[in-house]
């Protein structure tokens, strides 16, 4: 009996390190198929990470709306995004808010507001394919906001496309004189002001650093949300709690994903990639919530994704013929 667990002694190592082996091995292999794929691959990989995450993440937002406050849930989305940034403004200070530009920071932060509580509130209470689609006419309202406030030249094929992007949002919100879907209305203004805040970012960082917007956008939309969810407050469960830690996991995972993404593939394979999120809503939308996409949301989706991809298109083949 004793040599026999001597002998189960002296094999445990053995086995731990031939486990050990075939891991490094499989590890290694797995690495020279990565390295071996082109960058678009690896960028596409990244993304489609991305995107599934975003809607894991926005599924989970769903599940604790129903109960918390959205001021609430974007208090803590804020504070983990603050926490997370926290070292490096407390390195950065108080270089990272030196800013001549403190109004247009403020108005930037106002816009975010509006945007992610109409927009939270939006996927709360659509099913998550109609709330995706809406989402995608950001890319339209980006046209729109490019012409007006940047004075960006926009040729009259883009125009169309613009407009057949609309018209698709229209197929799927249906608005009629007798009933409008509030929570379709705000997932359109959130839309509308995500791509606002696009253009406000873009004039801020001709001359402000990344580290001074995203300082200032952070400490203020914590301070922000935190006054009324002091009001608002529920408090959450375990499960709810859980679901909150979870979802700002995810926001890190989709940046971090969307940055190696765009960073190994070509703006022009990148782009398209994002519009498969709208298959994840579909698909996470019909097992979890049984929700099931009418024909209305399909047609809709499939104009505005197709507007936004000839645009996409006409913005990459402008810029490379300069």
């Amino acid at each position: 009996m004793q040599s026999y667990r001597i002998e189960q002694s002296h094999s445990s190592p053995k086995k731990i390190f031939w486990i050990n082996s075939v891991y490094q091995k499989k590890i290694r292999a797995l690495r020279t198929i990565w390295q071996g794929l082109s960058g678009n691959a690896r960028g596409s990989v990244w993304l489609l990470t991305g995107g599934l995450c975003a809607t894991i993440m926005i599924t989970g937002i769903k599940f604790v709306g129903q109960r918390l406050p959205v001021i609430e849930i974007l208090f803590f989305r804020q504070m983990f995004v603050f926490l997370f940034l926290g070292p490096v403004i407390v390195r950065e200070f108080p270089a990272a808010f030196r800013t001549k530009r403190l109004k247009m920071h403020v108005s930037r932060c106002a816009v975010s507001i509006v945007a992610m509580t109409t927009g939270f509130t939006a996927i709360i209470h659509l099913p998550l394919a109609e709330a995706t689609s809406i989402s995608f006419s950001r890319a339209l309202f980006a046209t729109l906001l490019a012409v007006l406030i940047l004075k960006e030249f926009v040729d009259m094929r883009r125009w169309i496309a613009t407009f057949v992007g609309f018209f698709g949002v229209l197929i799927i919100v249906r608005p009629s004189p007798d009933e409008i879907d509030f929570y379709a209305l705000l997932a359109i203004f959130s839309a509308a002001l995500v791509a606002c805040n696009l253009i406000m970012t873009k004039t801020l960082a001709a001359t402000e650093s990344p580290k001074t917007i995203m300082a200032y956008h952070a400490g203020i939309l914590t301070i922000a949300y935190s006054l009324p969810t002091w009001w608002l407050w529920v408090q959450p469960t375990l499960l709810e709690i859980s679901y909150i830690v979870g979802i700002a996991l995810l926001m890190s995972i989709v940046q971090y994903c969307m940055i190696k993404g765009y960073k190994e593939a070509q703006a022009s394979a990148a782009q398209p990639l994002e519009y498969v999120r709208l298959l994840y809503a579909a698909g996470i939308g019909f097992l979890v919530f049984n929700e099931i996409p009418t024909i209305w949301t399909w047609t809709g989706a499939v104009l505005i994704i197709s507007s936004s991809l000839y645009t996409i298109k006409r913005n990459t083949m402008k810029v490379d013929s300069k």
